[in-house]
């Protein structure tokens, strides 16, 4: 019987302090290969494991790997946009990318990063999640049958068809339950006195099965994700090492926030979607535009394609010309999900908006309900309704602050009716800070 795996691979490259977040950079590994230099040069490298392998494999010819998403929604949002644009990346350096679409995975659920157990999802939900779900990857990779054209591929072709005692017998002896309780996905939940089902305790190795699965069906040697990934990824890395013989990598990137510690993609109106359905590229727009200064020069790195001298010009912009950075960040990304003329629309709209104070059919719209204007609607329920403010309170907090406008006058009393007087051709403007405006209709 083989081994079982050891705590730490071989050859791993990782941060010197327990849970730094900070991205590795040229400077502290020179790397020959194009992909990984890239990679550190943008900076989506945390933790690699085999590092002098993986960059001679890359050298020497065309690599193949892949990431996972979990069909838990219809729609991926910008908190996977990173790992997105690492797929693209590596296509762009002349490998192979894959994307696996959970439809096993997703039965279980991923608990890293979880303090509750994940609502169990139907076969019927799941495949509808993976179908809407689709049309995204498309917008940034090239899929085909070339060498180094992106696959997209269901991992429930065979994790459905594994019996359970055979996979205990195949896979699951290559695991001890020692190792397994101190990865932090799991050691974190128990810390916290909060449930661990034992379906989501076999996630890693189900997630380690696609890697070997991967490998052994596409040649697929690198397996990559975020940080709260790398327990998963050592699993299936070291899985094919013992098991196979055959050499296999693992890449994260850090988790990421904005430079005030804020969970990237998340807005008062929820979650940042990428598909056009669920946020429109018009919100899309101005949630790049609304980026921190301190956050511009990175995410012009990580979400654009710019040449890096082009976005070492841009970050330098100070004062007020750091907001024509924004707008450049802004159009870049919101093409390459929704195209040029999506991008155009929304800049327009936005300049019309807040510079020209005039409005646009490209401007977010709420319909609202002509009837209950008539007999009066509390402002601060409409800014909530409007996605403006995640609660009541919120917003009268926001207006006592100066930060609510009606019609483009300064609203500091969230507790006033708005009614059918305050529509001004056909609509009413609401606006939150100097950067957010929605129109509601009456209907």
């Amino acid at each position: 019987m083989l081994a079982t795996l050891n705590p730490s691979p071989p050859g791993v490259l990782e941060p010197t302090a327990q849970g730094d977040s900070t991205p590795m950079t040229a400077a502290d590994k020179p790397f020959k290969s194009l992909f990984l230099r890239t990679m550190l040069e943008r900076g989506y490298v945390h933790q690699i494991t085999h590092p002098e392998e993986l960059d001679e494999a890359a050298c020497n010819g065309v690599i193949t790997g892949y990431i996972g998403y979990d069909a838990t929604a219809p729609s991926l949002h910008v908190g996977n946009l990173i790992t997105i644009m690492m797929l693209r990346r590596l296509q762009q350096s002349g490998h192979k990318p894959i994307v696996i679409v959970g439809g096993g995975t997703s039965k279980v659920g991923d608990p890293s990063g979880k303090d509750e157990t994940r609502q169990l999802r139907t076969h019927e939900e799941i495949q509808a999640n993976i179908a809407s779900q689709k049309q995204a990857f498309g917008k940034f990779l090239t899929f085909g049958d070339g060498p180094t054209d992106a696959l997209l591929i269901d991992n429930d072709e065979w994790l459905s068809k594994l019996g359970y005692i055979d996979f205990l017998r195949e896979y699951g002896v290559h695991f001890t339950i020692n190792r397994m309780l101190a990865f932090d996905s799991v050691k974190l939940r128990l810390e916290r006195e909060q449930p661990l089902t034992f379906i989501e305790f076999n996630y890693m190795l189900m997630q380690a099965t696609d890697f070997l699965e991967l490998n052994r069906r596409y040649g697929c040697v690198l397996q990559m994700g975020g940080s709260d990934q790398w327990g998963n990824i050592v699993n299936g890395v070291e899985l094919i090492r013992r098991v196979d013989h055959k050499p296999a990598f693992g890449l994260t990137t850090p988790l990421l926030s904005t430079a005030s510690g804020a969970k990237m993609g998340k807005t008062a109106q929820g979650a940042v979607w990428l598909n056009a359905d669920m946020r429109s590229p018009y919100d899309y727009w101005q949630f790049w535009r609304n980026a921190e200064d301190a956050d511009v020069g990175r995410f012009l790195r990580l979400f654009t394609d710019l040449p890096l001298d082009e976005v070492a010009r841009l970050e330098a912009q100070e004062g007020a010309a750091i907001n024509d950075a924004k707008k450049v960040l802004a159009d870049e990304a919101t093409r390459m999900l929704h195209g040029a003329e999506a991008a155009k629309a929304a800049r327009d709209a936005a300049e019309k908006a807040f510079e020209q104070g005039a409005l646009s059919d490209d401007l977010p719209t709420v319909e609202i309900p002509a009837t209950e204007l008539a007999a009066g609607v509390q402002l601060a329920k409409l800014a909530v309704t409007a996605g403006l403010a995640g609660s009541n309170g919120e917003a009268r907090r926001l207006a006592q602050g100066g930060g609510l406008r009606l019609n483009d006058a300064q609203e500091m009393d969230a507790n006033r009716d708005v009614t059918t007087a305050d529509i001004i051709d056909g609509v009413i403007k609401l606006g939150a800070g100097r950067k957010k405006i929605v129109l509601l209709k009456p209907v």
